[in-house]
């Protein structure tokens, strides 16, 4: 059985809470959207689960009613203590810290295996997401990543080549994890409401191809995409050893970033590192 909770609008007048424009935050009320969200990963039985920006704890309880046990890190004072009485309603499953989650170290914070759920704050998520997706040792520790982005971001994560959306974040989302749109949710559902509609990324870690240095791609993906109206021989010039990397895969220099497939970047990363 759960603890039965107040009313998200109840608590969040009570601690005189407003989402606050510049720590991006949008609040979420709908507890059945919310039940909805936290069903995305899949069953959350006893997992470890990391929340990134919690806020007044709409999606922490979506969480912790599925079962979860949660750790939030949130940097907005003005929402402790709404998170406190989560605390306390779900004892030992709720750990609350206090502080900046691009500066923090996850993995040494979570200690375990654990999925990522978050309604991401809109001004940190794509640096967060990047993050998550980044570094030479594959698998991640993370299971899953389940985030609410911009419908437009989200877009460009399961972009295909050729579309105006492909870009550099969709080749670090899809050359080693599978990324898909697991819902939409519309803004009206938000307090304030955002100017744009919002989307639900899942993403699952995949085999990572060999002989390629995540740290290569990287840095190829940025130049390549950095000036994406350029043709490659141009905007790779900076790239050493790029160049030559084309002619040996038989890549016409002539063609621009967004018409190479996911594989293409991989080959010629490969061929660099």
């Amino acid at each position: 059985m759960h603890p039965a909770l107040p009313p998200l609008r109840e608590v969040i007048a009570r601690h005189g809470l407003s989402a606050s424009k510049a720590l991006g935050q949008n609040f979420l009320f709908d507890e059945h959207l919310l039940d909805r969200i936290a069903a995305v990963p899949g069953d959350l039985q006893d997992c470890a689960v990391l929340e990134i920006g919690p806020g007044p704890g709409g999606l922490t309880r979506a969480l912790l009613r599925a079962g979860a046990r949660v750790t939030a890190i949130e940097m907005d004072r003005r929402c402790l203590p709404a998170l406190a009485e989560l605390e306390e309603a779900f004892p030992g499953r709720l750990r609350v810290i206090e502080g900046d989650a691009l500066k923090l170290d996850h993995d040494a914070i979570m200690g375990e295996p654990h999925a990522v759920v978050a309604n991401l704050p809109y001004n940190i998520g794509t640096a967060l997401f990047v993050r998550w997706l980044g570094g030479q040792d594959w698998p991640p520790r993370w299971t899953s990543l389940t985030l609410m982005f911009q419908q437009e971001v989200a877009q460009r994560i399961v972009a295909a080549p050729g579309s105006k959306a492909y870009g550099r974040l969709a080749v670090l989302a899809q050359w080693r994890t599978s990324a898909r749109l697991a819902m939409k949710v519309h803004r009206s559902a938000f307090t304030p409401p955002p100017k744009v509609m919002s989307a639900i990324v899942h993403v699952e870690p995949g085999t990572m191809p060999e002989g390629v240095s995540a740290h290569r791609l990287e840095r190829l993906t940025e130049a390549a995409f950095g000036q994406r109206r350029k043709m490659l021989r141009q905007s790779l010039k900076g790239v050493p050893g790029a160049l030559e990397t084309l002619e040996t895969l038989r890549i016409d220099p002539q063609r621009r970033a967004e018409t190479l497939a996911v594989e293409e970047f991989v080959a010629i990363a490969r061929l660099l590192s």
